[in-house]
């Protein structure tokens, strides 16, 4: 197992899939519709410009077992030193501690690029998710109620925060 900096032409297809995943089995994202092979071109597209990383976490078989990247978190002036994030792991690899290191690794990433505040908006339910991100030093900041509607019925986000410097 290694982290790698994912690439389009050589990960795009298992983050696609990944995230596909989630979208019909999870309220991890707050999607109906699969994702596309064009947006999976967007999505790189965007981390590339904005200078975001993309990282994963490879099996010894070179098989995509998770990966994290952050974004903007807002699009104004303001907001230019706080990032949102988002890490995903395959569901044939969850329960192994990967969410922990590639979230960290994310975080290292963040203070390296000198940002200040790092979001994670994670559904209310998802209480693994709301440990990983406490064990890790994020805190709670705050709930939006009923912001999403997902299997028939309406989900709350929380958002945790954490500060990079």
């Amino acid at each position: 197992m290694r982290f790698i900096d994912c690439k389009l032409d050589k990960h795009g297809d298992s983050i696609l899939q990944i995230f596909n995943h989630a979208i019909a089995t999870s309220t991890s994202l707050y999607d109906y519709q699969p994702r596309t092979e064009k947006s999976m071109q967007d999505w790189f597209a965007t981390k590339e410009k904005g200078n975001f990383p993309v990282i994963g976490i490879e099996a010894e078989n070179g098989e995509l077992m998770g990966f994290a990247s952050y974004g903007i978190f807002r699009p104004h002036a303001a907001y230019q030193y706080t990032v949102e994030h988002s890490l995903y792991v395959h569901s044939n690899y969850r329960g192994n501690g990967l969410g922990k290191k590639l979230l960290s690794e994310i975080i290292e990433r963040a203070r390296r690029q000198n940002l200040h505040l790092m979001i994670g908006v994670i559904d209310s339910t998802n209480t693994t998710s709301v440990h990983l991100h406490k064990s890790l030093g994020f805190t709670y900041a705050g709930t939006l109620n009923q912001v999403g509607y997902k299997f028939e019925r309406w989900l709350d986000a929380d958002f945790y925060q954490l500060a990079l410097s």
